[in-house]
């Protein structure tokens, strides 16, 4: 494996919902990879929109962190329901299959997926929930990839946690303005800790949960 070597995979919700904070998720995520760019070491970046009109839609697909552009109001345009299960599965097995056909010297060191929703699962029709139970299990356990969930959904941080995903590497966070743009920073700022081998392991520090009211009624 390539060391230095980071791709992060981001699984972004784009459903109706999500038109209220729509500039925010646009101005979130630009700040991410602008923070992202310009953090020490070799990273590419997957970037995957999901809705229930087309449940896996490949934006960008293993570029080089400067070859991705900023997104746009006619690059992010949210609309129907939340196929969340068949996102999160055939992004799973979409990145295992990109990484199985690189060379063993060329692959990242470390694998990043981050999974942005503000809803629960409601129009999933390919994986179930222990399905991605065992996906994310073999994939943290076996090869270390980390997995991060952001949402402003309580109960999707609930099925987060049930389908495996690390307590400390889950943020509620606040559907408004604030709690968005913080929840992007967050994300970033544990990410670029992890590329830079300060931390083992992505976690959400206090500091990121006291930004969020949502997060505090959910450790309440």
């Amino acid at each position: 494996m390539q060391d230095g070597y980071t791709h992060i995979a981001v699984i972004l919700d784009r459903t109706g919902s999500m038109e209220i904070i729509r500039d925010d998720t646009i101005g979130g995520f630009n700040s991410f990879l602008s923070e992202q760019k310009a953090a020490p070491g070799t990273a590419t970046l997957t970037l995957v929109q999901f809705d229930s009109q087309d449940p896996y839609e490949v934006i960008h697909r293993e570029k080089p962190l400067n070859d991705i552009p900023e997104l746009t109001r006619e690059t992010y345009i949210p609309r129907a329901n939340t196929p969340l299960l068949d996102a999160m599965g055939r992004g799973i097995n979409d990145l295992e299959k990109t990484l199985s056909e690189m060379k063993e010297k060329d692959r990242p060191s470390r694998v990043v997926m981050v999974i942005i929703t503000d809803g629960q699962e409601n129009a999933s029709r390919e994986f179930r929930k222990d399905q991605i139970e065992k996906m994310i299990k073999e994939k943290q356990d076996n090869l270390d990839w980390q997995f991060l969930f952001l949402s402003a959904d309580l109960d999707a941080i609930g099925d987060a946690l049930a389908s495996g995903i690390r307590g400390a590497a889950t943020l509620a966070f606040d559907k408004t303005a604030l709690g968005t743009t913080a929840a992007w920073v967050s994300a970033s700022k544990n990410i670029v800790a992890y590329r830079r081998g300060q931390d083992n392991k992505i976690s959400f520090k206090d500091e990121d949960r006291e930004q969020q009211d949502a997060e505090k009624k959910r450790t309440k």
